[in-house]
């Protein structure tokens, strides 16, 4: 099938410390997705942390429907799992939710990441023509919405590093992909999916250097969330 596409009271500290089991810390939606889209190495896994990341991503707009992150994150987990099952329903439904949320909130750089990693990504498993007539998945809206997403998310190397690599695995020799590759391989880190795609652009600059376009096309394509499965 096709593919579309992380109490106990003690006379001291230092007893409680020692003595007191600690409650393990539930992992966000966020942490989950990244934990998913970058390490899991088993499907399976991957797919059961998604599900996790989605259900608790409703239960925070059960109790609060303004709550953006939550949004965003609901939306992210069933694109993701679109991705991973080969799901077209799925993933357009997905789309909907990304379309539905730049409206919602224009000037969320995430929001306008997903949408654009979307359209680009479908069209890079897919073609241009067969993406657009399957799926509604069209080159120019997915560039727009990855341009916004750089223009609003600062200078952390995600917004940059996403952008990059999906031009890059559409276009190996595109000229702004490199540029924003570059960008990122020296960009801040502030979160851990920033981290994962400033290694990944760093990697993919060896490639690109030394001006092998099938393995920069290849690495790019692999370096993005849920690379790791391309050939599994």
């Amino acid at each position: 099938m096709a593919r579309w596409f992380p109490g106990c009271v003690s006379a001291s500290l230092i007893a409680s410390a020692v003595l007191c089991p600690i409650a393990a810390r539930a992992e966000t939606p966020r942490e989950l997705l990244t934990q998913a889209g970058f390490v899991d190495r088993d499907r399976n896994v991957a797919l059961a942390r998604i599900d996790r990341a989605a259900a608790a991503a409703g239960q925070a707009l059960s109790r609060s429907p303004n709550d953006a992150e939550a949004a965003i994150m609901q939306a992210m987990a069933k694109g993701y799992r679109a991705k991973l099952l080969g799901n077209r329903s799925e993933a357009i439904a997905a789309r909907r939710q990304y379309e539905a949320l730049v409206v919602r909130y224009p000037r969320n750089a995430e929001a306008q990441a997903a949408l654009g990693a979307w359209h680009v990504g479908v069209i890079a498993k897919l073609g241009r023509f067969v993406g657009r007539a399957v799926a509604g998945a069209q080159k120019a809206t997915g560039f727009e919405a990855l341009d916004k997403s750089v223009a609003l998310g600062g200078n952390r190397a995600m917004f940059a590093g996403l952008a990059g690599l999906l031009r890059l695995e559409l276009d190996p020799n595109d000229a702004r992909g490199r540029a924003l590759v570059e960008t990122a391989s020296k960009a801040p880190t502030p979160t851990a999916i920033d981290g994962y795609v400033r290694k990944a652009a760093v990697a993919v600059l060896v490639p690109l250097r030394a001006g092998d376009a099938n393995a920069t096309k290849a690495l790019a394509d692999k370096l993005l969330p849920f690379g790791q499965f391309a050939t599994s």
